[in-house]
């Protein structure tokens, strides 16, 4: 057996998956190597993918001709639009998927990608000659070869997992940690440190009372994650489940304090602050009386239910005790208590933009060895290294994405530029042109470039060229056609907005917030036949004018910011700069810069502690 490939990727969760698949399907001779093929694509944690900001990586993903959509949809039990009541650049898809479904749609399309090939084993060393990675060695003492190898370990390196005062080395329940990587690493002076994330009990569905709890129904409408007509939801849909702690649920966790990991010591390392553990909330919110929590199916066919917002280490005695005390889980049953787990991740300084490292050519990291949580900011990490590895394999321009184009690029950039003090997180917030990342308009982002690539194929850039026909052609048609006030008036008056006195253009009247222009299709027969002949995605189609015709203003205005910003990413920095020798430069910036080596003015001015006064000194030295 051949063990020579163009690319290595080590771990099949969400970043590998995402690097290898982007891989072969661009040419190169793929090998994914996992622990285990049977858990390919686990949902360590939530059932769900999506959520805010979360949700436009996924479409992100998916209009680059990525998998996570796709799979996605077709494992989806229950699919909401969040942030419907807020602007469009808030809205943010979320999908509970069947976790066994899941799985099984990423091993069907990975064993169907052709180039690319899936060995179990673990990976225990890296080959490096010359600074250059040149493939790996695994635990049965076999030496596969690579000319680029992307390492997605997730939380295995070093992993160790809390249930209260008892320890496990883990990479997640049941699984082996990985050892090895992190010390050659090491002493190949990459930095490295720890950090923490945690996850909930899992419940018996039988001993739940769920007439005592809330229902939370999923949307029945048109959306979801892929692009692609071809993909849609064929599974039973089901309801989430709303309940809530109380007093005697924080007094019995208050309880067990003295074991918990993250109060006595045990735990040392960084976890996140904006998912916290059960037994933080009771201490950092000790005036809140009750702390939602939510009720979520694992499968249709399976009686798992996972509570979400009941992250724990505490010893599972003091989780189940605490849990009968919530309302509708008095007789609850566990198949298995929350628990923390701690693992090792690499300063994410120490890489490109591209994902690949600087100190070790053709070496990539994705996903949590990065810094990041969660399944999404992975799979994104995870496309990028995989199309990267290829292209630094076969030749190419390096891709790279900006903060104006995507999520991704956010998230990458902050990484890169910024490192990390806790688990990464992708929020709204975080990105300063989010009316410009909507989730509705990742096709028109990021579809050309990925087809160029060789990523997304012709059948996708048909749709968004049709999708886009579309819209251009339903613009013009608003723009060129009147309303009169006896046809509109009533509406008008129904939604609480101003009469019309004259006839008016119809693409003034979707300019008034309280129009919605389905409704002013259903009352102007010739706008209603004019979107029933737009033959694709004619849903998504009409969202879209909508969305841009409402926020043209907006829109423009961000625009314009981007492409100053853009202006300073053009500006190149050598590589052999020496910023120690620029005295007029802060003591900060110097050290920063020195570390980091931006290659571009527009990076340096996102490194935190790289005052405005040091850009301006570096932008006189390049002659600018």
């Amino acid at each position: 057996m051949d063990f020579s490939y163009d690319v290595i990727v080590v771990g099949a969760g969400h970043a590998g998956c995402e690097a290898a698949s982007a891989a072969a399907r661009l040419g190169s001779k793929t090998l994914l190597i996992t622990m285990d093929m049977n858990k390919i694509g686990q949902m360590s944690c939530n059932p769900a993918v999506g959520g805010i900001a979360k949700g436009q990586i996924v479409r992100e993903i998916d209009a680059m001709g990525g998998q996570m959509g796709q799979i996605t949809d077709r494992s989806a039990i229950q699919f909401r639009m969040l942030n419907r009541s807020k602007g469009p650049a808030m809205w943010s898809p979320r999908s509970q998927s069947d976790r066994k479904r899941f799985i099984e749609e990423w091993i069907t399309t990975l064993s169907s990608t052709g180039n690319l090939h899936i060995w179990q084993d673990v990976v225990c060393e890296l080959l490096i000659k010359d600074n250059t990675v040149c493939g790996v060695k695994t635990a049965l003492g076999i030496e596969m070869r690579a000319r680029a190898v992307v390492l997605t370990n997730g939380t295995f390196l070093n992993g160790l997992l809390h249930f209260g005062r008892t320890q496990l080395s883990g990479g997640r329940v049941a699984e082996p940690a990985s050892t090895g990587i992190t010390e050659q690493l090491i002493s190949l002076g990459f930095t490295a440190d720890r950090m923490k994330t945690g996850t909930p009990a899992r419940v018996d569905k039988r001993s739940i009372h769920f007439e005592k709890m809330t229902e939370q129904q999923g949307d029945h409408d048109w959306h979801r994650f892929s692009y692609l007509d071809t993909i849609g939801r064929g599974l039973k849909q089901m309801s989430c489940w709303i309940t809530y702690t109380n007093p005697n649920t924080h007094d019995m966790l208050r309880n067990g304090l003295a074991d918990s990991p993250l109060f006595n010591g045990q735990i040392k390392s960084i976890g996140p602050r904006y998912c916290p553990s059960i037994e933080t909330k009771i201490i950092t919110f000790a005036d809140k009386d009750a702390h939602q929590l939510f009720l979520e199916p694992e499968g249709v066919d399976s009686n798992e239910y996972y509570v979400n917002g009941f992250s724990s280490s505490l010893p599972w005695q003091i989780q189940w005790q605490a849990l009968r005390t919530v309302k509708g889980l008095e007789d609850v049953v566990l198949y298995r208590p929350g628990y923390a787990i701690e693992y090792d991740f690499f300063d994410p300084t120490q890489l490109k933009h591209t994902l690949e490292t600087k100190k070790i050519a053709n070496l990539f990291f994705a996903g949590q060895i990065n810094g990041t949580t969660g399944y999404e900011e992975a799979a994104g990490q995870g496309i990028v290294a995989g199309i990267n590895a290829h292209l630094n394999v076969h030749g190419g321009k390096p891709f790279t994405m900006a903060r104006d184009e995507s999520y991704i690029g956010v998230l990458i950039d902050d990484l890169v530029n910024k490192g990390v003090d806790e688990p990464y997180r992708m929020f709204t917030s975080r990105a300063e042109h989010r009316i410009l990342l909507r989730q509705d308009n990742a096709d028109s982002r990021l579809t050309e470039r990925a087809y160029k690539l060789g990523l997304a194929d012709s059948y996708r850039y048909q749709l968004y060229t049709d999708k886009h026909a579309a819209i251009d052609m339903l613009t013009n048609y608003l723009q060129a056609n009147s309303v009169k006030p006896a046809v509109v008036n009533a509406y008008l008056e129904s939604v609480g907005a101003t009469p019309l006195q004259q006839t008016t253009k119809l693409l003034d009247l979707v300019l008034r917030p309280q129009v919605n222009l389905v409704d002013l299709a259903n009352i102007v027969p010739d706008l209603q036949e004019k979107i029933a002949c737009i033959k694709r995605s004619g849903e998504e189609v009409v969202e879209s004018t909508e969305i841009n015709i409402k926020y043209e203003g907006y829109i423009r205005r961000e625009q314009l910011a981007a492409e100053k910003l853009q202006r300073l990413d053009k500006i190149i920095i050598p590589a052999s700069f020496d910023y120690n020798t620029l005295q007029s430069l802060s003591t900060e910036a110097r050290q920063k810069l020195s570390r980091i080596r931006p290659a571009t003015i527009g990076e340096a001015s996102r490194i935190p502690g790289v005052s405005p006064n040091d850009i301006s000194v570096l932008l006189v030295l390049m002659g600018r």
